[in-house]
């Protein structure tokens, strides 16, 4: 159930392969523990247009919606892992930021067709 969506700015499509960049996050969300490799589920979207601070900045967001019920710790854990291992791959990328958040088990749905 996990979902990672990565946004970013489509620039850096010139020197990062994306699909890599969803490997290191999912690697990263199973080395975590907070979640099984089965359930987890990773989207990516370039932005063409933003406004950042400075004309030619890059950017790559992560937000991280789980259903409620892990801890602050167990989040802010995960948040870190993977801002440690985006940067390890991401040198050139101006900014990296994480959001994790939870979604409320109520008001989840889901459809699945088996």
């Amino acid at each position: 159930m996990p979902h990672f969506v990565i946004e970013y700015s489509r620039s850096i499509e010139n020197t990062v392969d994306i699909n890599k960049i969803m490997e290191v996050v999912f690697s990263a969300a199973c080395q975590s523990g907070v979640m099984q490799p089965d359930d987890i589920k990773i989207r990516a979207i370039p932005f063409d247009y933003f406004k950042l601070s400075k004309k030619d900045d890059t950017f790559i967001h992560l937000t991280v919606s789980l259903l409620e019920g892990r801890s602050d710790e167990n989040k802010e854990a995960l948040a870190i892992l993977v801002r440690e291992k985006l940067s390890d791959e991401l040198k050139d990328v101006n900014s990296i930021s994480i959001d994790v958040r939870d979604m409320n088990a109520i008001a989840y749905k889901k459809r699945l067709r088996n």
